[in-house]
């Protein structure tokens, strides 16, 4: 049972006997009881009054904080437009846009005709989503993905009332303003439609969240009767479906981290049978495109076969097969190729050169530029590009000081104009920011770069609280881009610093084989060593650092604890995937199948056992003392199950020697991305700096 003592002493899990077995290694697990039975279906009365006792527990130590958590909540909230809209774009005759009516948590979706001036638009425009509406008084509401029929007629959207990431789609006759029979249960949230506009596709969930089967539904018929495109027999891989930017061809996708396998087929021909592009080779990466433009009917792809940092190729529409694909960029060690778009007129290539993104133009006379950035280190992507060809070009771009802008890019006279750049009602001054990016050499001489933002009035020495944050997983780069939340903490004195670790691809393909599989520890050396090395120059101390990180980099929160608990201030790990070995063991769980060419496979492999139980965070902890932390959770979450930031909790709270604060909040209604709505998640954000603040004793 759980004693909560009256909130005097925190809840304290009980110890129950429980082993497993592989390999003839033994390993005890005195808190597997927390994982209900009948997962997804979390019912034990002593699992949730246990879960409900830590709530409980985490608000009695956050009371006192009640003051400062308004106090930043209202400082995120009056960074935030009340009244907000994205810059419209065209699609198939017509333009849309969402927009935030003042105060609402969720968007509306408006569109209007092409061709329509400013005097008409309040009379020729409808809001034809009213996610408001939809959500009421729900505790969790998100839209999965959604999409108008090429005809303009049906909107499909998929919802998600729980966290729990199934999604139910429904399909909304725009024209009439009535919504349809169709109910397409148990779904990805995602649905891809053929040219009749009658014809859609979807992806099935299986009972253990993997998206296993490609469906095709026919507007007006029963579900019952809907066809099995393509069935994925292979746990490890989950399918998708899309289309290409030509709207041509259906794409269905099957795939894990590092294999991929596509089937097309023909937009107009919904029923054909889809032709595969090249098979599945273990470690073979690869994407496509169409372009059909002055009889350049081609599939373009994006490869891993002959470079691991991908070349792009392209080949007859007639032809798919491999041994046809013909080089366009070949692949290299400096430009690492990581997406690309085929517009009529026009190749758009993403790519990422010394760490930083470029975008790359290839015209149809093959003459090629990049697009200049106005600062030396910033983010920048390909923005909302819904048609086949191209005039003008959108894209996104941020910096750690440049709040996120949205510019039309001219390819021909090669200028930049702006469309939207992110108001901030309570005011910002860039000017009084500066951003540096470092080079620290880790402990086995590699150079990792770290990017930090402050107040350029902030005095840096020893005392100087700074907030280092990581992930370092799947080859996931984290950009150094802008954030208003962050803002909280710069004008209270910190330095605010992303560790661009191994394991992500921050610096190429290479970078995230380098902390990956049996390189895996890599990564929090890496971390560390950035820590240990701003503490060096004097940036701050051991103490005075606040680390963050959530999922995988919730998994290097509690790997960095372990291995240097003395240099942290205070923890803070969201949804974190702490019992590594136990779930790389399950695989009934829903992605660990999925997960094994990332983690290794700890059943098949002894060595890749031993290996993920020497750096598992839940496996390595130890007694002694540890840093104040808080850990959060999502009852829902089927990426991090609950049990994982419970478990690792309960058994630091036996094992710690310290009297400093352990908290653990579960989000009893949400999943693995917390609350939903604009500000309740900016609340979350609160309680978090609230915590973090009281720690490192900075003055709020």
């Amino acid at each position: 049972m759980t004693n909560t003592q009256n909130l005097n002493q925190p809840p304290i899990a009980q110890r129950r006997a429980h082993s497993f077995s592989h390999h003839g290694i033994s390993v005890d697990d005195a808190y597997a009881w927390l994982r209900d039975p009948d997962y997804p279906d979390i019912k034990s009365p002593e699992i949730l009054s246990h879960l409900s006792a830590e709530n409980d527990w985490f608000s009695s130590q956050m009371a006192p904080l009640e003051g400062l958590t308004n106090e930043l909540f209202e400082e995120l909230k009056a960074r935030q437009p009340q009244d907000d809209a994205s810059v419209p774009y065209q699609l198939d005759g017509w333009i849309y846009q969402w927009r935030f009516a003042e105060g609402a948590q969720y968007r509306t979706w408006w569109r209007w005709p092409v061709g329509t001036d400013n005097s008409e638009l309040k009379d020729r425009e409808i809001c034809f989503l009213d996610e408001p509406k939809l959500a009421g008084d729900l505790d969790f509401f998100r839209i999965g993905g959604m999409s108008v029929s090429p005809n303009g007629q049906y909107l499909a959207y998929g919802v998600d009332t729980n966290g729990s990431e199934r999604y139910t789609v429904r399909v909304q006759d725009l024209f009439s303003d009535t919504l349809l029979a169709e109910q397409l249960e148990n779904t990805g949230g995602d649905v891809t439609w053929a040219r009749d506009s009658k014809t859609l596709f979807y992806t099935v969930l299986s009972e253990q969240w993997r998206p296993y089967v490609v469906k095709r539904h026919s507007l007006g018929d029963s579900t019952l009767n809907d066809t099995d495109v393509y069935t994925e027999s292979d746990d490890s891989f989950f399918v998708g479906v899309s289309t290409t930017q030509s709207d041509a061809w259906i794409v269905i996708s099957s795939g894990d981290h590092i294999t991929s396998e596509l089937r097309v087929l023909p937009s107009n021909t919904p029923t054909a049978e889809p032709q595969l592009i090249a098979p599945r080779n273990a470690g073979h990466e690869y994407d496509i495109d169409h372009r059909t433009s002055e009889g350049d009917d081609h599939f373009y792809i994006l490869t891993n076969d002959t470079h691991k940092n991908f070349r792009l190729a392209k080949t007859k529409v007639v032809e798919p097969e491999q041994h046809y694909w013909q080089t366009v960029i070949e692949g290299s060690d400096e430009h690492y190729l990581t997406d690309f778009v085929c517009f009529d007129n026009l190749l758009v290539i993403e790519e990422r050169v010394q760490g930083l993104d470029q975008i790359r133009l290839i015209d149809n006379d093959n003459t090629q530029h990049y697009i200049d950035f106005p600062e030396p280190t910033y983010s920048a992507g390909v923005g909302t590009n819904p048609e086949p060809h191209c005039a003008l070009l959108r894209i996104g771009y941020n910096s750690m000081v440049t709040p996120t802008t949205v510019w039309d890019y001219n390819p021909v006279t090669r200028e930049l104009i702006t469309r939207k750049v992110q108001e901030i009602p309570s005011g910002y001054d860039a000017k009084a920011y500066v951003s540096d990016r470092r080079m620290i050499t880790a402990r086995d001489g590699v150079e990792v770069p770290v990017s930090l933002v402050h107040r350029k009035d902030t005095v840096i020495n020893p005392e100087t609280p700074l907030y280092l944050y990581g992930y370092g997983a799947y080859g996931s780069a984290i950009p150094p881009g802008f954030s208003t939340s962050r803002l909280s903490l710069l004008d209270r004195g910190f330095v605010f610093a992303i560790a661009h670790i191994r394991g992500g691809d921050d610096l190429g393909y290479h970078w995230y084989e380098a902390g990956k599989l049996a390189n895996r520890t890599n990564t929090f050396n890496d971390f560390v060593d950035v820590a240990r090395s701003l503490i060096d120059s004097g940036t701050s101390a051991a103490g005075r650092i606040a680390i963050a990180g959530g999922s995988a980099g919730g998994e290097l929160m509690g790997a960095v604890v372990n291995q240097a608990p003395e240099l942290w201030g205070a923890v803070v790990s969201h949804v974190p995937f702490v019992d590594v070995l136990n779930t790389m063991c399950d695989a009934q769980l829903p992605l660990t199948p999925m997960e094994w060419p990332e983690w290794g496979n700890p059943l098949e492999d002894k060595a890749a056992f031993e290996y993920i139980r020497s750096y598992s965070p839940y496996d390595q902890l130890q007694a002694g003392e540890f840093p104040p932390m808080l850990v959060t959770a999502g009852l829902n979450d089927p990426r991090v199950t609950y049990w994982e930031p419970a478990k690792y909790v309960a058994k630091l709270r036996y094992l710690k020697t310290d009297t400093n604060r352990l908290l653990l909040k579960t989000n009893m209604g949400a999943g693995h991305s917390g609350k939903s709505g604009r500000f309740d998640s900016l609340k979350e954000v609160a309680e978090e700096y609230a915590f973090l603040l009281r720690e490192l004793n900075v003055a709020s």
